[in-house]
């Protein structure tokens, strides 16, 4: 019996079943979750339950049967990610260490060579240069910088331009998620910046032109019918392509795209209307077309959070709900 009993625990600290035979008909075990406020996408894990009751997780207290917490271990099992940086508490550290260390380097990187971009724009002229003179003339000649790479090439500089600024866009989001600074999903963030350089980028090039000729006044009374047929006929579209090139890149099947679009779409359209028509004053009255889209992409930068932190809110709320439903259609059997 001794015997029995210690196989029996020791089956339970490592969360196998002890009876493989009886796995199939037992109810779902019951799991404590550490952090149970963050917020990991789940999915139900094999038909195999464990028949210990309630296992308690290292840190919440072994002799706690309180439920507060507590979730179906059917649930516990993530979601393979590929790229994305998850924390799965099981993970090893090895791999833990080598994803922060990948994605502390996509960052630094990335700040280093804009800012060396940025600094050395005027290197070839620097000899006799004080630093007053260099940090005098670095705006200057960095715009200076921009307006030639954007006549030579202008299609593909804006592209660039959405593709930075959406996957800057979609790290806030997910820093204002509360996730650390290192510890963000590089596929997600892949994902919004792919749509920005390849879509973003170039309709919105070809948009801008086509509303100056559809739209070709200079009186003052063609600011607010540009900015009110940008905020319904284009964001509109622009929103639907966003949703739908998002939920291919994500694998999700096209009812589940159309569902998720169809209770977001008034929502996320009117949500654009508390900022873009103040910024649009700008874009339509002030700023000239060749760099419409250089600050539209600035104000995007608030924008891209917003929009990328309400789709992900909405996939990862549908694949819980899913994961529930299936766990409670299991325990029904």
């Amino acid at each position: 019996m001794a015997a029995s009993v210690a196989f029996s625990r020791a089956c339970a600290c490592r969360r196998l079943p002890c009876n493989p035979l009886s796995a199939s008909t037992a109810a779902p075990s019951l799991v404590r979750l550490a952090g149970a406020g963050s917020s990991r996408r789940l999915r139900p894990a094999s038909a195999t339950a464990e028949p210990a009751d309630v296992l308690p997780v290292p840190g919440s207290g072994a002799g706690e049967l309180d439920l507060d917490g507590v979730v179906p271990a059917g649930l516990l099992e993530e979601l393979p990610e590929g790229l994305a940086f998850q924390g799965a508490p099981g993970g090893s550290g090895g791999d833990k260490m080598l994803d922060l260390g990948i994605n502390a380097a996509i960052v630094l990187g990335a700040i280093t060579f804009a800012l060396t971009k940025v600094l050395t724009v005027d290197q070839d002229y620097w000899h006799g240069w004080t630093i007053f003179e260099i940090l005098r003339y670095m705006p200057q000649h960095n715009w200076s910088a921009y307006e030639e790479a954007l006549k030579a090439n202008p299609l593909l500089v804006k592209m660039m331009i959405s593709g930075i600024v959406y996957s800057l866009g979609d790290w806030i989001a997910q820093c204002y998620e509360g996730k650390p600074i290192f510890e963000f999903d590089r596929a997600r963030m892949f994902r919004s910046g792919l749509i920005g350089f390849t879509l973003q980028g170039s309709l919105s090039h070809y948009y801008y032109n086509f509303c100056e000729s559809v739209f070709p006044y200079k009186d003052w009374w063609a600011v607010p019918v540009k900015a009110a047929f940008d905020q319904t006929a284009w964001s509109g579209l622009w929103n639907t392509i966003y949703f739908v090139a998002l939920g291919f890149l994500r694998w999700e099947s096209p009812s589940t795209i159309f569902r998720e679009l169809k209770s977001t779409f008034f929502p996320m359209l009117t949500a654009g209307w508390k900022l873009w028509p103040y910024a649009h004053i700008i874009t339509y009255g002030v700023v000239p077309i060749e760099h419409r889209l250089l600050w539209v992409d600035c104000v995007e930068l608030i924008w891209v959070t917003i929009l990328s932190t309400y789709s992900n809110e909405k996939s990862e709320a549908r694949i819980l709900d899913d994961s529930s439903t299936t766990d409670t259609q299991d325990n029904s059997r």
